[in-house]
């Protein structure tokens, strides 16, 4: 194959490899409540603590990959991701698999802040790169519908840790194929870092998704809870502030006067908070309350 389809096939991967992990830990969540000994607030973590790292750092990833090569940063997410996926697989309890899952959703970040620009590197044509993009949101699209699948093939026929472990031989065979066959590519009018809304943003995200999934166990109303919701509405006016005003924003604000852009948004709102959300309560029901068997949920 040449240098084209390579890359193709490994951004493709590695993609449909970092966005199964979003899906596929929701039909193993019973067997590591039950091995690792948690609760539902534990549980959540395991989701949460990789969506939100990928959320928070995915923006200054791509930044920081404009100049400082794309397929450097490629690798480094590359490495970071099966690193962390090997940690999952031999975490011993519920504290270190959250801050594995942290670590995973870093480097998953750094791999799909990338991507695309690899895409649009190596296909510099409009009809070979609009081949190429078809390809990729297919790839996304079928990791989503078969991750559940794959995790309860996973856990059902091997355990939980697999789900995890599997990410290594795929992790390590991309990381050769990045090395051997992908282009280098910078941005030569790269844009600087904007370290203020990375930190603005990150903390409002955090304390907001802390707020939420603690509420019901401390109580809407207590100090804590409460105090976390003014920190989160705080730092995420905060962000508002430093993209209106810095330099080089990492979300420019002026998308939103596009409507296109804007009604996209609502809706991967609208899917994450209401399709994704239910699937960690589904499968704990299925499984918990109607004993139904990883595979069978």
């Amino acid at each position: 194959m040449n240098i084209q389809r390579w890359t193709l096939v490994v951004v493709c991967a590695a993609t449909a490899m970092l966005m199964l992990d979003i899906a596929v830990v929701n039909t193993a969540l019973s067997r590591i409540a039950e091995d690792l000994d948690t609760g539902l607030s534990g549980l959540q973590w395991v989701v949460d603590a990789y969506t939100l790292a990928l959320a928070s750092v995915v923006l200054t990833a791509g930044a920081l990959a404009d100049r400082l090569g794309r397929r450097r940063l490629f690798t480094y997410g590359l490495a970071i991701f099966t690193a962390a996926s090997v940690a999952c697989g031999l975490s011993q309890d519920i504290v270190m698999l959250n801050a594995s899952r942290a670590v995973q959703g870093i480097g998953a970040a750094i791999m799909f802040a990338v991507s695309l620009a690899l895409l649009a590197h190596a296909f510099p044509g409009a009809r070979e790169r609009a081949g190429a993009l078809a390809a990729y949101g297919a790839a996304i699209g079928a990791s989503f519908a078969v991750g559940p699948l794959v995790g309860g093939l996973l856990t059902s026929g091997l355990d939980w840790q697999w789900i995890f472990l599997v990410n290594v031989p795929i992790g390590l065979l991309c990381l050769w194929i990045t090395r051997s066959y992908v282009e280098e590519s910078r941005d030569p009018n790269a844009r600087g870092i904007d370290w203020p809304g990375q930190v603005t943003l990150t903390a409002g995200l955090f304390l907001l998704v802390l707020a939420l999934l603690r509420g019901n166990e401390d109580g809407w109303g207590s100090t804590l809870i409460v105090a976390e919701l003014a920190g989160a509405a705080a730092a995420l006016i905060a962000f508002v502030a430093v993209e209106l005003r810095v330099r080089n924003p990492m979300l420019p604000l002026r998308l939103f006067r596009n409507g296109s852009f804007t009604g996209a948004q609502v809706a991967a709102f609208a899917i994450s908070a209401s399709f994704f959300a239910m699937f960690l309560y589904v499968t704990l029901y299925l499984q918990q309350i109607l004993g139904l068997s990883a595979i069978e949920a």
